[in-house]
């Protein structure tokens, strides 16, 4: 596929004309989609697609047009001539782009991740055994994905990891299930059949009478998939420059100095053990890693080339929505195993559910618990938790009410598969805190 795409840019380089600059930005994946319901095969394909988004620059302005492609040589050259002709036809309707930044600076990447999954055949066996007595419904998808850029300057970036994400639940009944996944580049049985061993076990607790609680204040765990749900959250519209230079940051008054989070906090985007690529849609390459709250201090935001142009500030090559691609919570000291015992009485919180900012100035987070959350006593499960909304401020919860974070972390993918499998992802670690608001 790289071959394919560099013979495909050293096309579009021999396109250009005198006074343009033109890019192309490839995103291709081959992947295998197996899905699972009621512990059967119910489903199972293989995609493989390309698509090209070219770029024409010229005179302060810019235009793109996206396509599909085939994959040959031959017919794809074609097709990016004819599209060159459709943009230069367009492009003096558009006006002057004031915040046209474009990457003059020659800066080539190759990062690759040979493939060492597993064969389909083989996942499919482990979940239909994991399956085995229960209602195990679940989707895998699994296989290589491709990113590349080129531009007419001379520059050539590439990314290619193979990697897999499996998620399923072990259904009880109405609205109650345990829901698990597990995602990562290399495939270990001895991991899934842990946590399917966890998971069997949650189930087994969800036959048991429901506790619940009154509105009030908790010491809660949180697993590192609840966690992804906070940071989540906190990535729409925490972390960019241009949502705090216009005081739009749902993190502003950290951003100030107002308040201050927890020392054990220390968050980053961590491009360098990424799924996503070291490189964005323009070319601009980014920094290993972008320091953006350090023990509980903000310290940077991540600035897309716009942004960098329209504030005259340095850009450190966030995409346009100045979203994080790899977003990784630093581990803490707790171990996963003993989350129960230092819990001793509480909520074990195994996914949160319908987040959304309820006063987002103050970065206050309304939301539901949701499959497998436990009442705990003594450091042990003794019942189900009745589903409960809770309304609290991130400044609370990783501040002065944070009590410690684990210190294994899991990589949560981001399970989009809409148009194409996304390699966005979060790396964290649970954490335990006190004084949880649940509000009804």
């Amino acid at each position: 596929m790289q071959t394919y795409f560099n013979e495909l840019a050293d096309h579009m380089q021999s396109l250009t004309r005198g006074g343009e600059v033109t890019t192309a930005w490839l995103a291709a994946e081959q992947s295998d989609f197996v899905r699972f319901n009621k512990s059967a095969l119910r489903q199972a394909m293989n995609v493989r697609q390309i698509a090209v988004t070219l770029g024409l620059i010229a005179d302060g302005r810019r235009i793109e047009l996206r396509s599909s492609l085939s994959g040959d040589a031959a017919p794809d050259k074609a097709r990016l001539a004819a599209m060159f002709g459709r943009l230069r036809d367009e492009l003096p309707q558009v006006p002057p782009d004031p915040y046209l930044l474009i990457a003059s600076e020659v800066n080539a990447t190759e990062h690759r991740v040979v493939s060492t999954l597993p064969d389909p055949g083989q996942v499919i066996e482990r979940v239909l055994a994991a399956g085995k007595g229960r209602d195990l419904v679940g989707l895998y998808a699994a296989g290589p994905i491709m990113r590349g850029f080129a531009n007419s300057l001379g520059q050539r970036n590439w990314h290619e990891v193979a990697s897999f994400e499996l998620g399923w639940s072990f259904y009880h009944r109405a609205d109650k299930a345990v829901k698990s996944s597990y995602a990562g580049t290399v495939w270990n049985d001895a991991v899934f059949d842990a946590k399917v061993t966890l998971a069997a076990e949650q189930l087994a607790r969800l036959a048991e009478p429901a506790k619940s609680l009154q509105p009030g204040r908790y010491r809660a765990y949180f697993t590192p998939t609840a966690m992804n749900e906070f940071l989540g959250a906190l990535a729409w519209g925490g972390f960019g420059t241009k949502l705090q230079r216009t005081r739009q940051s749902a993190l502003m008054r950290l951003h100030d100095g107002a308040v201050t989070l927890s020392p054990a906090i220390t968050c980053f985007e961590n491009v360098a053990d990424a799924m996503a690529p070291s490189f964005q849609a323009d070319g601009f390459v980014k920094p290993p890693r972008v320091m953006l709250i350090e023990r509980g201090v903000a310290v940077d935001t991540l600035t897309s080339p716009r942004t960098a142009r329209e504030y005259g500030i340095a850009s450190n090559a966030a995409n346009a929505e100045e979203m994080p691609d790899s977003l990784e919570l630093a581990p803490g000291s707790l171990a996963m195993d003993d989350a129960l015992a230092a819990l001793d009485c509480g909520l074990y919180i195994g996914n949160l559910w319908y987040l959304n900012y309820s006063d987002r100035q103050a970065c206050r987070l309304t939301g539901m618990t949701r499959f497998a959350s436990f009442w705990v006593e003594n450091g042990r499960i003794v019942a189900p938790l009745q589903v409960m909304r809770f309304d609290d401020s991130i400044y609370r919860i990783f501040g002065a009410n944070l009590l410690a974070l684990t210190c294994e972390q899991e990589l949560v993918p981001d399970g989009d598969t809409y148009e194409a499998r996304s390699t966005r992802s979060v790396r964290t670690p649970g954490a335990l805190v006190s004084d949880f608001a649940l509000t009804l």
